[in-house]
């Protein structure tokens, strides 16, 4: 069982610390939900779990009918992240994960909810969709390629852990190829001798554009930074931070697939997994991690079985290819009239 319970949030919402949520002009009884994020919310939490609130503000008129422009209020201090209500909307049609997990919160979760903000839950159905597949399994990808790159660091010879860098360059690169492609050129990676004396081979870039806009090319470099970066960046390990930062990706993993699935399956958002806390929380205490770091045959069973429970809820769901727009419209327009007409 998590550390959730014995944690008196409304109290900690209301000290000077999340003073910004009562005097921020965007904020205030603007506030449609407030819940908690990340392992609070799973219920995976340990001691050393960071606090994290998500929510979602309404628009100011000015924002849909004037001038100015908001996506979100983000406090670094306190691990705060606040949508506005459009910006919200544009991530759940996309099944983002990070906000679907917003509406999917048990009752006591909540620490500010709103009638506009009940709602928002009321309405969840009408962002689901098969996007949900796409989503959820990229995200998914993402934390397993954090798990294999760390493990293939560690227990690969050189020339094996270039090639899995390459391969986890261009996983990475999948979108920004969508974006970019055929744009005013093109670019290819491969592996070669190395000309750096320290290894045996090392990735080349062969790179052809023109009348190329610097910030998109910018971000395509940013890309490919972040993923040697990343890498790179154990170098020089501590054990015992790692396998806890591996054990929580592969937890996390595995999580996405369970959210995945019952959205496929039951059309229904549920963060708080209370019935699967048991593997989650085994997973993240390192029962499936083996001495050498890499993890057990049987969680590479796990992962398979949950694919494939994936695949089929995948083929199988009643949810529709893309949201039904006019009625996400209807709704939208409803909830900025109000925020335009300050009625709330």
């Amino acid at each position: 069982m998590g550390f959730w319970i014995v944690m008196d949030f409304k109290k900690l919402m209301n000290s000077e610390e999340y003073e910004f949520l009562r005097t921020n002009e965007r904020l205030g009884n603007r506030i449609m939900l407030l819940g908690l994020g990340g392992s609070y919310s799973y219920g995976t939490n340990n001691e050393g779990s960071d606090i994290d609130f998500r929510g979602v503000t309404l628009q100011k008129p000015s924002d849909l009918l004037g001038m100015t422009e908001f996506d979100q209020y983000e406090d670094d201090k306190t691990d705060t992240v606040i949508y506005g209500f459009n910006k919200l909307v544009k991530l759940l049609l996309e099944c983002n994960p990070n906000t679907c997990e917003m509406l999917g919160l048990d009752e006591d979760q909540y620490l500010i909810k709103s009638d506009l903000g009940q709602e928002l839950i009321d309405n969840a159905h009408l962002f689901l969709s098969k996007r949900a597949i796409k989503s959820f399994g990229g995200y998914a990808d993402a934390q397993l390629r954090r798990l294999q790159n760390a493990i293939a660091r560690d227990t690969l010879p050189q020339s094996d852990r270039e090639k899995h860098i390459l391969k986890s360059v261009m996983n990475a690169l999948d979108d920004v190829n969508r974006r970019y492609y055929g744009k005013n050129g093109d670019i290819r990676l491969y592996i070669d001798k190395a000309e750096n004396p320290e290894l045996d081979t090392e990735i080349f870039v062969d790179a052809n554009y023109e009348h190329f806009p610097l910030r998109d090319y910018t971000d395509l470099w940013g890309v490919m930074r972040s993923v040697v970066r990343d890498y790179d960046k154990i170098g020089k390990r501590n054990k015992k931070k790692d396998d806890n930062h591996l054990n929580k990706h592969a937890m996390h993993l595995i999580r996405l697939f369970m959210m995945a699935i019952d959205i496929l399956e039951k059309g229904e958002i549920i963060t708080h997994r209370v019935n699967d806390l048991p593997t989650l929380l085994a997973i993240r205490k390192g029962d499936f991690m083996k001495e050498d770091g890499t993890f057990s045959e049987e969680f590479y069973e796990l992962l398979e079985e949950y694919e494939r429970r994936l695949d089929e809820a995948a083929a199988t769901t009643k949810l529709p290819d893309n949201p039904d727009m006019e009625k996400v419209e209807k709704f939208v327009e409803r909830i900025n009239r109000i925020a335009v007409n300050e009625e709330f």
